[in-house]
């Protein structure tokens, strides 16, 4: 068994889409990144990595290759299972977290959930989404970005 944490986050911006665990939230801005800026997934993809002991999505994902430039966070999630796969490696759970104040995305858990679990080949119940907000305070509260993190175990 392997337990592994996940941290990232993402200036909010005008002109871009907000994608969270591969569901696009209508809102006035979206997430700045190489990527799609999913933070969510981003969090869940470092903390499998790290179970792993295989480094963090910036290894392996650079934002100074162009065949990531926009790509869906969720086909990366892919290939990090993949890479799992290739050490003998399963995920067990999942557990996230998102911090935003606004949009409220309590509408949008399921659906986060049902594609982290599709993508990771977990059971829906394996795979928990939290949001909550830091009550106005920090970067999160005044709405300049989001923040995410994951713990998972691996078998």
């Amino acid at each position: 068994m392997r337990i592994g944490s996940g941290y990232d986050v993402h200036r909010l911006v005008e002109g871009r889409d907000l994608i969270l665990g591969g569901v696009k939230i209508p809102y006035e801005k979206g997430l700045l990144g190489h990527s799609d800026a999913d933070v969510l997934v981003h969090a869940v993809m470092d903390a499998l990595l790290g179970a792993a002991g295989e480094r963090d999505i910036g290894y392996h994902f650079p934002d100074s290759d162009d065949r990531y430039k926009g790509i869906s966070s969720m086909k990366l999630l892919e290939e990090v299972i993949k890479i799992l796969a290739a050490k003998g490696l399963k995920p067990i759970n999942i557990d996230s977290t998102i911090v935003a104040q606004k949009p409220k995305l309590s509408s949008y858990i399921e659906e986060m959930r049902e594609n982290i679990a599709r993508a990771t080949g977990l059971e829906k119940d394996c795979v928990n989404v939290k949001a909550t907000t830091q009550e106005g305070l920090g970067f999160t509260g005044s709405g300049e970005g989001m923040e995410a993190s994951a713990i998972c175990l691996l078998r």
